[in-house]
């Protein structure tokens, strides 16, 4: 049962930061599955059904969904061998991570995040977004508005196109939609204090369901390019 995390878990981040050497993590391996791994693994299982309530074929088992505590080093300066803080996703069974869409959440000594959003740019995608703003305007805003978002401290961000010409018929609220790059919408200034206990996977989920009408609807514009 997922209570939360505990100082242990972030005690663990921080000693590897500073001991950051195969030779430390090997020492530390069991002591990593207790404090950082099972507790991510506990949080994922508890959301899974609602999860697999907003999309039936989500990926829902904690191997896949965690991300790795070792980092590929190969094509970055940085060559410390492992993270100092861990993410999961939940995505599409068996679907590349470029261009996916997903929720995520992300925990470390110094980070607290979670939202929804496309790894990376997914130009097809949200041109579809942009063709469906163009064609139904007052419906695309009344679903965004719906959500009611900001009631939740949860917006828009990510790269947009700075240059792009916004058609006549876009309102002015859809504007920065129209105009996005890659899509992310995250939660602004999280309580970190609430990751000590069971309060967070509720806060999480509840973010999660808001965002449900936007994910099914991005999600559409990923089938039809899959198709």
């Amino acid at each position: 049962m997922f209570t939360g995390f505990t100082d242990e878990t972030i005690q663990f981040f921080l000693d590897l930061k500073f001991h950051n050497s195969t030779e430390f993590f090997h020492s530390q391996h069991d002591r990593y599955l207790e404090t950082v791994q099972s507790p991510f693994y506990e949080m994922i299982r508890e959301m899974a059904p609602a999860m697999l309530k907003i999309d039936p074929e989500m990926e829902i088992r904690p191997f896949k969904c965690l991300s790795h505590i070792h980092r590929d080093t190969r094509f970055s300066r940085d060559k410390s061998p492992y993270r100092d803080h861990l993410w999961f996703l939940f995505r599409r069974q068996a679907e590349p991570r470029e261009k996916s869409l997903f929720y995520f959440f992300e925990l470390g000594p110094d980070r607290l995040a979670w939202g929804l959003g496309f790894w990376g740019e997914n130009r097809e995608a949200m041109d579809l977004f942009r063709k469906r703003m163009r064609a139904n305007p007052d419906g695309t805003l009344a679903l965004i508005r719906d959500m009611d978002l900001p009631s939740r401290n949860l917006f828009l961000s990510g790269s947009v196109f700075k240059r792009m010409e916004i058609p006549p018929e876009i309102p002015g609220p859809l504007e920065s939609w129209y105009r996005t790059k890659e899509l992310y919408v995250g939660k602004a200034e999280p309580d970190y204090r609430m990751v000590f206990s069971k309060r967070i996977e509720k806060e999480v989920l509840k973010d999660f369901q808001a965002m449900a009408p936007l994910y099914r609807m991005l999600r559409g514009f990923c089938d039809d390019l899959n198709q």
